[in-house]
């Protein structure tokens, strides 16, 4: 971006330095006093020498709609006009923005990532053990929600050993971030290429303001280099105007993703100890509950299973 930067402080040197020399030639064209024929008397002497006064007042402050100059426009309408193909990736890139934008709003509600009453209720009937692995993954995808999808990847390592459970939380936990990520990203990319895209008609029409002033000798014709100087300046503002709009919303996005896998992440770590084998043994002590009692022999005959597999 350092780069960038350089070659936007370059082209603002060149354009004050060419619209500086404009005005200066402009000015001296205006301010040379006219040429009188000698007078007759006193009287006429007096008459035309002040005619080139009013006449030089005139020329230095006429009217614009007498003139006819080109300047930079304001309204839309004529910016359109002006800019002409250059307004596409523009408008193209707004809508992104504007689409994505809503969109990520929607999905990265808090209470549809983490449902409240969800998720209360949930580990409620897991602590008392009201839930087993199959009812408790079939709350799961009823509810649907990303904690809910994160549940269900802890539940499916039901009364194994905390760090393989956790493991699973972990790698499940991973694509579901991924997936709430997923248009974010589209903002980022917006915010990196608009800037360089305003940079390119900057350069083009500075380009085409140069060859102007080389075809036609039009240095002290200000209207043959506006139409293109305008371009450079207003490809350069669009491109400015979506990227700040898009990167500040990324970084918006971004703090509220960080935000709801904190809370996922704990959530899930706490289901994760709830269903491992040594959570469920702890409980089985302080509460000595059939269900909890039963991780035991379940635990048992996995380890088996596992040394079964390994041989």
């Amino acid at each position: 971006m350092s780069g960038s930067l350089a070659r936007l402080r370059l082209i603002a040197v060149v354009l004050t330095v060419l619209v500086g020399g404009l005005r200066a030639a402009i000015a001296q064209e205006t301010t040379a006093p006219p040429t009188n024929p000698p007078s007759e008397n006193a009287a006429q002497a007096d008459t035309t020498a002040a005619a080139p006064v009013a006449s030089a007042k005139d020329t230095v402050s006429p009217p614009a709609a007498e003139t006819g100059k080109i300047a930079i426009p304001t309204d839309l309408q004529s910016v359109i006009e002006l800019m002409g193909v250059w307004m596409i990736p523009y408008i193209v890139a707004s809508v992104i923005m504007v689409w994505f934008t809503l969109e990520r709003l929607v999905v990265l509600r808090r209470g549809r990532v983490i449902p409240k009453a969800f998720v209360k209720k949930f580990l409620e009937e897991l602590k008392a053990d009201k839930l087993d692995q199959n009812t408790g993954i079939a709350a799961c995808e009823k509810n649907g929600s990303p904690v809910a999808q994160l549940f269900v990847f802890a539940l499916q390592k039901w009364a194994r050993p905390s760090i393989e459970v956790e493991q699973a939380v972990i790698d499940g936990g991973d694509r579901i971030v991924g997936r709430l990520r997923t248009h974010v990203r589209a903002l980022n990319t917006i915010s990196v290429i608009m800037p360089m895209v305003g940079l390119l008609g900057t350069i083009i029409g500075l380009i085409g303001a140069f060859n102007d002033i080389a075809a036609a000798s039009a240095m002290g014709n200000i209207d043959l280099l506006a139409a293109n100087i305008a371009i450079a300046l207003l490809t350069t503002a669009f491109g400015l105007g979506v990227a700040i709009p898009a990167l500040t919303i990324y970084i918006y996005l971004c703090g509220r993703v960080e935000s709801l896998v904190m809370q996922m992440d704990d959530l899930g770590h706490q289901v994760a100890y709830l269903v491992s084998l040594e959570g469920q043994q702890l409980h089985s002590q302080t509460q000595g509950t059939p269900t909890a009692a039963s991780a035991k022999p379940r635990a048992k005959k996995l380890a088996m299973e596992d040394a079964t597999a390994g041989a």
